[in-house]
C-alpha cells in the first residue's frame, strides 16, 4: 500500500554539487520550516550537505522537490534519498555546524 500523505517520516537526504559557500544550508532551513518540518542539515567534509528532515510524507517529497532546485548561486548535481527511518520528534529544524 502507499504511505499515508499524513504519516510521519524521517529520511536522510545527501546533496551533491556546488551546494557549500552559496546559502545552501539557509534555502533549506527556509524551505523545511515553511514546510513544518523538523531535524537538521549540515555541511559534510565531503563538499555535500546532509539534510535529516522529518514530517508528512507529502512534506518530505515536495522539500526534496525544492532540494533538487537550490539556491540560485549553487548548483546541484545529485540528490540520494534514504530509505524511510524512524521519527525522532523533534520540533524544529535547525543548522548543525
Amino acid at each position: 500500500m502507499n504511505q499515508s500523505s499524513a504519516e510521519m517520516v524521517r529520511n536522510r537526504i545527501i546533496v551533491s554539487g556546488q551546494v557549500q559557500g552559496v546559502g545552501y544550508r539557509k534555502f533549506v532551513v527556509a524551505h523545511a520550516l515553511k514546510l513544518n518540518l523538523a531535524g537538521y542539515c549540515r555541511n559534510l567534509p565531503s563538499g555535500e550537505v546532509e539534510i535529516d528532515a522529518e514530517g508528512p510524507h507529502d512534506k518530505i517529497r515536495e522539500l526534496i522537490h525544492y532540494l533538487h532546485i537550490g539556491p540560485s548561486r549553487g548548483k546541484v548535481s545529485q540528490v540520494t534519498v534514504s530509505s524511510p527511518l524512524d521519527p525522532l520528534h523533534e520540533s524544529t529544524f535547525t543548522i548543525r555546524y
